[in-house]
């Protein structure tokens, strides 16, 4: 299993980006999903999860700009990111809890994607 994604860029403060990240794979279900990021200098940071049930949670820093979703039937998450500013830049990371169905049972991973940069001009 693998976590895609993409959708970071460079845009100015006050403008919207929108961030995908895919499950590929097979033989799994997804339940939590989250996106993470880290600024320079500082430590990873949750920005916002969204259960499989489709509770959401955000950082206090992006509430009434940010807006996570998912789409289950193309394992994917979503990050609709509005009103954009300076301090949002940084590396935004996926992240999924995935159970995993094998010929030997069943296993709850947890999986990380590769990073997307999403920088904001001032």
């Amino acid at each position: 299993v693998q976590l895609q994604a993409s959708g970071g860029g460079l845009v100015q403060a006050g403008g919207s980006l929108r961030l995908s990240c895919a499950a590929l794979g097979r033989g799994f279900s997804i339940e939590d999903m989250g996106w993470y990021r880290q600024a320079p200098g500082k430590q990873r940071e949750l920005v916002a999860a969204i259960t499989g049930g489709g509770t959401t949670n955000y950082a206090d820093s992006v509430k009434g700009r940010f807006t996570i979703s998912r789409d289950n039937a193309k394992n994917t998450v979503y990050l609709q990111m509005n009103s954009l500013k300076p301090e949002d830049t940084g590396v935004y990371y996926c992240n999924a809890d995935l159970t995993r169905f094998t010929a030997c049972g069943s296993t709850r991973d947890n999986y990380w994607g590769q990073g997307t940069l999403v920088t904001v001009s001032s």
